[in-house]
């Protein structure tokens, strides 16, 4: 039995019953059945029911927004917008799929060759908590458009809308096993990527979660997305306009309760600016109120569990013991439910979890930095690659920091890093490979396949 607690007060959401295997490997191979018709249709009847589900999403706009602040505590505010870039993405697709996966003429010797883009068949989510339906859209818009049907495996603690997520496609009118979810616990995991059915798997979660389903889909040959972790660096320098700059910084650090691989994790400063900085960013850290996700003037809800919550309590206790500096937050809230403040370590150097590690919560760490240079080595010196932003009145220097200088898979000019339809998605190092989202995220799973005619 799956049990879902609303984390802003421990209260029991609903139980779910986890599904037998044999009851998952028959929806396997409905899955699979829908496939082989639905590879068949034309790009203009899936755009047309994918056009559907961005409807379907809009008309129950309140009902998913509230459903997700149940189960992972996001303020509401924060849930509407989530389900809304869910419409756009089905949008998106609706109007780019069939462009995207135009036959692409080659000159060779041959009289004709073409690149053609073909569907592989059941590609299998393994998604996350943070965002219960953006994270599912993102790949379930592209992967349907292209042909392909998926298979579901979201985090326990958002069974419902795990549940949700595939009755938007019932009724949008998509075939009845296009996309379908599955209730089972990780340790079952393994038997479903081997499952003769499944042709690739994408994941997004933690290192020890992508590296177990990379090595597991790699035995059996499968191809894999990973979009895993993120320890992302916002580097400050001496012109940056630091008023505007710490209002972004702060927005990027407590969105989603501070819980998004994305989110900033490590404010870079230059000594030259570094003061000015600090107590812009408190002021600002200090203003934000905790409270009922499910109350519009508050801007942070709880974390997603009390588990999580006291991990990352451990995380900045064991960082003031190797030397942080404490300036706000840090002290668990004696109220009901998985709070933790925003919370600002100072002083954080080398070593500390607060410098090595994925801060996932309402927690930023200043780093000091003598020079631009300095502060660009801070930010990749890092076993994560996925999103990082650089702060200066420079645009063409900031510019040129971000795309030769930076190492990660995204990276934003005065602004907070965030995903996209029409940008690729993903990162290198232990953020992981492969990329979702615009023209790319669409490829990742087709047969890209050549054809020569003599």
């Amino acid at each position: 039995m799956i049990n879902s607690i609303n984390p802003a007060n421990d209260e029991l959401i609903n139980s779910y019953h986890e599904m037998s295997f044999g009851k998952i490997n028959e929806i396997l191979v409905s899955a699979d059945n829908a496939f082989q018709s639905w590879k068949q249709t034309s790009f203009n009847s899936r755009s047309k029911l994918m056009m559907n589900a961005a409807k379907v999403l809009r008309d129950n706009k309140d009902k998913y927004s509230v459903l997700m602040t149940h189960e992972m505590g996001k303020p509401i505010a924060q849930s509407r917008s989530e389900v809304e870039k869910c419409a756009w993405v089905c949008e998106y697709y609706a109007e780019n799929a069939e462009k995207f996966l135009s036959d692409e003429l080659v000159k060779t010797d041959a009289s004709k060759s073409f690149i053609s883009y073909q569907p592989i068949g059941v590609v299998l989510a393994v998604m996350p908590w943070n965002f219960p339906f953006w994270q599912v859209f993102r790949f379930a818009a592209p992967g349907l458009m292209a042909g392909n049907s998926g298979i579901l495996k979201h985090a326990s603690n958002v069974t419902g809308c795990s549940l949700a997520i595939e009755d938007v496609f019932r009724k949008a009118g998509f075939p009845e096993n296009l996309f379908r979810s599955i209730i089972t616990p990780s340790s079952e995991m393994e038997k479903v990527i081997k499952h003769e059915k499944v042709k690739a798997v994408t994941l997004t979660g933690s290192v020890p979660a992508g590296k177990s389903v990379a090595k597991t889909a790699g035995s059996v040959l499968k191809k894999t997305v990973l979009e895993l972790g993120g320890s992302d660096p916002y580097i400050l320098l001496e012109d940056a306009d630091l008023e505007t700059a710490s209002d972004i910084c702060v927005t990027s650090r407590l969105i989603n309760g501070g819980q998004s691989c994305i989110a900033a994790k490590r404010f870079i400063i230059v000594e030259e600016v570094y003061d000015k900085f600090e107590n812009l960013f408190l002021e600002r850290m200090k203003k934000k109120k905790m409270g009922d996700p499910l109350k519009e003037e508050n801007d942070l809800g709880p974390q997603a569990s009390k588990s999580l919550r006291d991990e990352l309590h451990k995380q900045v206790l064991k960082s003031i013991e190797a030397g942080a500096k404490l300036l706000l937050g840090g002290k668990i809230p004696e109220m009901p439910g998985a709070y933790y403040p925003p919370t600002v370590l100072a002083n954080v150097s080398k070593g500390m979890p607060a410098y090595n590690e994925e801060l996932f919560g309402p927690v930023a760490a200043l780093i000091k930095a003598k020079n631009e240079e300095e502060a660009i080595r801070i930010a990749n010196d890092s076993i994560f690659g996925l999103g990082a932003a650089v702060f200066t009145s420079d645009k063409e220097r900031g510019e040129k920091i971000a795309k030769e200088k930076i190492e990660a898979g995204s990276c934003f000019v005065n602004s907070f890093v965030k995903s996209d339809p029409r940008l690729p998605f993903g990162g290198i190092k232990e953020s992981g490979y492969g990329r979702e989202l615009s023209v790319f995220g669409i490829k990742e799973f087709v047969n890209i396949k050549t054809v020569c005619v003599r």
